[in-house]
């Protein structure tokens, strides 16, 4: 009996090991192509006067956000950290926020492609660098919201709780059922939203597609890019069901906790870099040409 649970245990270490390893080496490529396209955000007028640009970048320090956050709640539910209230709720809370504001950006961002394609003439009054930059902080506010509002939840029910060190688990930060309440309602009323703009956004988009005959135009481009921006929010949703994984006993979900965070959060915050800086014209040929000249140097 006891050779079995030394197995098991080195099983589950084995286990952790792997997804940990291909968490970090993913995390390290994606804190790397932020480097570079900071560096050529901040570097070229036209990047930083085009709205979808300016989109994509505050996304991507969003994401930045969250799956450093997200993996250091990871690393401290998966080794059994005990980790103070105040900083567990604080890295909760930052994953939290920053879990709902990558679909609404990216809504935002569907809705830029919209006006491009279905209304081109106004595109440059509408989707201005300003209107870009309010967009992000009115989507950032409405966010914050739940988070305030789950902290008073938690502060009013158990003040002594924050005094304590805890292993750093979400569940372990709900002590009032409606916190729970709280988080499913903000999510539900979030992604429906933002589902319910990508398919009028994609619907708009792909009659004036069938307009036009050329595959190759700017609108079959928006189309597909619209088709990316759902499959991302698809896996976003997904990531939802860790919340019935969690629950099951340690022995029958050892690799679920590594499992889940790598395919349902790393992997859509790592479709942005495709959507967005391979498969955009522009912005490819900037990288390549920042690349080489690093190379070069």
């Amino acid at each position: 009996m006891a050779q079995l649970i030394f197995a098991s245990s080195n099983i589950a270490t084995y286990i952790h090991l792997t997804f940990m390893s291909l968490i970090t080496v993913c995390l390290c490529f994606f804190l790397c192509f932020i480097v570079v396209v900071f560096s050529i955000f901040f570097t070229s007028p036209q990047l930083r006067e085009n709205a979808r640009y300016i989109l994509f970048v505050y996304m991507l320090v969003n994401d930045t956000f969250f799956l450093l956050s997200g993996f250091t709640v990871l690393v401290g539910a998966i080794y059994f950290l005990y980790i103070p209230v105040p900083v567990c709720y604080i890295l909760n809370a930052v994953s939290f926020l920053t879990f709902r504001v990558t679909p609404t950006t990216l809504a935002a961002m569907a809705l830029e492609k919209y006006i491009a394609i279905c209304y081109p003439l106004r595109h440059k009054d509408l989707c201005t660098t300003q209107r870009a930059n309010v967009a992000f902080i009115l989507i950032c506010t409405t966010q914050i919201i739940p988070n305030a509002a789950d902290l008073g939840l938690m502060a009013s029910s158990f003040r002594t709780t924050f005094n304590i060190s805890i292993i750093c688990r979400k569940e372990n930060l709900f002590v009032n059922p409606l916190q729970n309440v709280l988080r499913s309602l903000s999510f539900a009323l979030c992604y429906v939203l933002v589902a319910i703009i990508i398919l009028f956004t994609y619907i708009k988009i792909s009659m004036v597609a069938h307009r036009v005959s050329s595959q190759s135009s700017n609108a079959s481009k928006a189309r597909r890019t619209i088709l990316l921006h759902t499959f991302q929010l698809l896996l976003c949703t997904m990531s939802l069901l860790s919340t019935f994984t969690d629950a099951l006993p340690a022995s029958q979900a050892m690799f679920l906790p590594g499992f889940n965070f790598l395919v349902f959060s790393c992997v859509p915050r790592f479709l942005s870099p495709v959507i967005y800086g391979i498969r955009d014209e522009y912005l490819r040929g900037l990288i390549k040409k920042s690349l080489t000249r690093q190379f070069k140097n």
